[in-house]
């Protein structure tokens, strides 16, 4: 015996509710993600930066990954040694 076939809006209607779904899952792993990082940075002398900056490094960070970051700083760092 076949299984009634789906309509249109009934279709549409599930496939809204299963992207509110994975769209509120995903702000709660971002939020997760966010809240343990910023527990990392609570527990950093960053206010020895101006706010600016702060923002700027982050940002910089972010939009070229973070090991492309971390091996220009690590070079950085050598050439003061």
């Amino acid at each position: 015996m076949d299984m009634p076939r789906m309509s249109e809006r009934d279709r549409l209607a599930e496939l809204e509710a299963r992207h509110h779904k994975v769209t509120n899952e995903l702000d709660q792993a971002r939020r997760a993600v966010r809240d343990r990082y910023a527990a990392i940075v609570s527990e950093m002398s960053v206010e020895q930066l101006p706010e600016r900056e702060f923002r700027e490094i982050i940002g910089h960070v972010i939009r070229v990954s973070g090991s492309t970051a971390l091996a220009a700083l690590q070079a950085l760092s050598a050439g003061k040694a």
